[in-house]
């Protein structure tokens, strides 16, 4: 889904949600307390920015940060410390650009630092790190930039179509502008816009954005910090590559929206690998999922973001967003027809694959959206036509509706956990072979000029 953009998501969270007391958002103190994976001294000094590393804990909604000049006596492990110089829980990836020169204001020094998960209720996930000792002589940064963190084309499941940003931002910023480029540019740290433009866009403060333009091709993509007037602050972030070449020939393509994209537990989003079943396959995948598609989009935009890239084998996975806002299940069995249909028509083989439960519960906690009334015998009644199919029962290791996702496999209801792509991907893995045996005999759909009008006149979720 389009809005599940989890900077915004968590503040609005962080913000207005009470604390629910209970078991159903609560974890207990089960999980290791972080510890720093950088490390300053007198023989690498930071800067007076120096950025602050930790292990990632893809259980944690936000982390709570803090600073100290000297080692307070009787320090607790399990509550913030009120001799802190600084604090900060608006922390929502396991790295922080540290305003140094904000809080120390002589050079060289010495500081000690500490960090803890917490969960969507604001409850403590882990204990404080253990303190970490920083040294700094106060130099300047090589670069006052964003870091980027996306780094696609680098493994299963890092190839997507529709990219997302992600960057530790720099001190300062009130927003942000993203650029994409055809070409690398031309020097480090550039000021102005590069004449590779092909794209750019500003937005209010965040950690991350989503790719509205799908990106064929080879593109470069670069962030740089702005204040609230628009002017920058800094340089340019280095660029990072992208490449989507439809001259490598995947074999294997997936498509569907945001539980195909990848993301969950509000805070992870498809650069997050780990929370992409793609991530988990033994082979090579090009994604080409957006988040936010309806069954009616999927059928939309199949031949742009398909065809150029042809694969042999098309995983499909969609239509969670069209059940729960109460399309009928009708529509969206005619909507698959009319998708693998076009990929018996060009040569692609169609695979389907079953729609997890969700928790309606839990997306109406975190999205405050509603859910159909109709949403079991829905996805029960697509699910049943689909194994139909050649198909992959995905679904197979989750409750049957009307029974819930379980909290522990998705925070917010809808988009899976980590651990659930993971049971996933090893669910296709394992049926990898049987369904490849089973693509003998082509089926033919026949989807008349009257099946198309009533699939397109049937309402779509952003029509209601």
């Amino acid at each position: 889904m389009k809005n599940f953009i989890k900077y915004i998501i968590v503040f609005v969270v962080f913000f207005n949600i009470l604390a629910i007391a209970g078991d159903t958002y609560s974890y207990p103190l089960v999980s290791s307390p972080p510890y720093a994976v950088v490390h300053y001294g007198e023989k690498s000094p930071a800067s007076y920015t120096p950025v602050l590393r930790w292990n990632k804990n893809t259980k944690a909604v936000y982390y709570e940060l803090e600073v100290f000049t000297d080692i307070p006596k009787n320090l607790s492990n399990n509550k913030p410390n009120s001799q802190h110089v600084y604090f900060t829980d608006k922390v929502f990836l396991n790295a922080f650009m540290l305003p140094l020169q904000d809080i120390i204001h002589t050079f060289p020094c010495t500081i000690y630092w500490r960090v803890r998960a917490m969960d969507i209720d604001h409850n403590p996930l882990t204990t404080f790190s253990s303190l970490e000792k920083l040294y700094s002589d106060g130099h300047v940064p090589s670069a006052n930039a964003p870091i980027p963190i996306a780094q696609y084309n680098t493994g299963n499941g890092s190839v997507l179509l529709y990219p997302v940003y992600e960057w530790i931002p720099n001190p300062g910023a009130e927003k942000f502008e993203i650029e994409v480029l055809s070409a690398a540019p031309d020097t480090s740290g550039e000021i102005s816009n590069s004449q590779y433009k092909v794209f750019s866009k500003i937005i209010n403060f965040s950690c991350e954005f989503y790719d509205p333009v799908p990106r064929i091709g080879k593109f470069y993509w670069r962030v740089r910090a702005l204040d609230s007037d628009n002017n920058p602050i800094g340089v340019f972030s280095a660029a990072r590559l992208i490449d989507n070449d439809p001259s490598k020939h995947y074999i294997v393509g997936i498509f569907g929206d945001s539980i195909s994209h990848g993301g969950g537990h509000m805070s992870y989003g498809p650069e997050d690998f780990e929370f992409s079943y793609a991530h988990y396959l033994d082979f090579p995948t090009i994604n080409l999922s957006e988040s936010g598609d309806t069954i009616e989009m999927m059928v939309k935009r199949f031949d742009n973001d398909v065809l150029p890239f042809t694969p042999k084998y098309l995983i499909i996975m969609g239509a969670s967003n069209s059940l729960r806002a109460g399309i009928p299940a009708d529509k969206v069995i005619l909507g698959l027809k009319i998708l693998q249909q076009k990929c018996y028509d060009n040569n692609i083989e169609p695979i389907l694959l079953t729609l997890p439960s969700i928790n309606p519960a839990n997306i109406k906690k975190v999205f405050d959206e509603a859910t159909s009334d109709n949403w079991a015998d829905d996805f029960n009644k697509v699910n049943a036509y689909i194994r139909t199919q050649v198909h992959i029962d995905t679904a197979a290791d989750f409750p049957t509706p009307p029974e819930v996702l379980p909290t522990c496999y998705a925070l917010d209801g809808l988009h899976l956990d980590d651990n659930a792509k993971a049971i996933m991907g090893n669910r296709i893995n394992k049926a990898w072979p049987r369904v490849i045996k089973e693509i003998d005999e082509r089926k033919n759909f026949h989807i008349g000029t009257a099946a198309l009008k009533k699939f397109f006149q049937t309402p779509d979720v952003y029509d209601l």
